[in-house]
């Protein structure tokens, strides 16, 4: 087997789990939606099957601004239920920092940015 073949195979199943992972990542998208009806949906699903490459570069091309804003809020949306369940307060971190300022661990320029952070 000459090494051209290899990179060939290499390269193919490269493309192939890329085209996978995204026709998984707009069916995924496609059905936590609740701005689309069931109708809505089922036809996105049709043209997925029929025409999958269009399919998905249509998707990716007229919702891809909506997917990523999704997206962050889903994960935004993770971290708030993460920071509740393990009892993160932004003042307690505040305060951590704080301590860690008094106690020269971290500079004023340090503390400043963690800080913006936190609040943001």
């Amino acid at each position: 087997m000459p090494f051209s073949s290899f990179l060939a195979d290499v390269l193919a199943i490269f493309l192939f789990v890329f085209w996978l992972w995204l026709l998984i990542t707009v069916a995924g998208d496609l059905f936590r939606r609740t701005d689309v009806s069931g109708w809505g949906k089922a036809l996105w699903v049709i043209v997925l099957i029929l025409i999958p490459y269009l399919a998905v570069f249509a998707y990716l091309i007229t919702q891809g601004r909506g997917m990523a804003e999704r997206s962050a809020r889903r994960a935004e949306n993770a971290r708030e239920e993460l920071r509740s369940i393990v009892g993160f307060s932004v003042a307690d971190e505040i305060g951590k920092l704080e301590a860690l300022k008094k106690a020269g661990s971290i500079t004023d320029a340090e503390f400043a940015r963690l800080r913006a952070k936190l609040v943001q």
